[in-house]
């Protein structure tokens, strides 16, 4: 586990990480180096309207684990990775 002053990343499987920020409920969930789906501040989910690879696509679909989530375009997620680099 990677801990800073403002979020700590966990692993949760091989190339799987869910990444907590301390001062809000924004959770965001990363596969390899791309984050491509979240919970946000309001408790909603969402996940990228991009078709990655099928195994990038199976962790979203376990990550969500029957959640609906709303489809996002990737900018909004890359938008998202920015706050990790406050």
């Amino acid at each position: 586990m990677l801990e800073t002053r403002n979020f700590k990343v966990q692993g949760i499987g091989a190339n799987q990480y869910e990444i907590f920020f301390k001062k809000s409920n924004l959770i965001l969930f990363q596969s390899y180096e791309t984050v491509v789906a979240a919970r946000l501040e309001n408790l909603d989910y969402v996940q990228t309207e991009v078709k990655h690879s099928p195994t990038t696509s199976r962790h979203i679909k376990k990550w969500l684990d029957g959640v609906k989530a709303e489809l996002k375009p990737q900018k909004f997620f890359d938008n998202l990775n920015d706050l990790l680099k406050k």
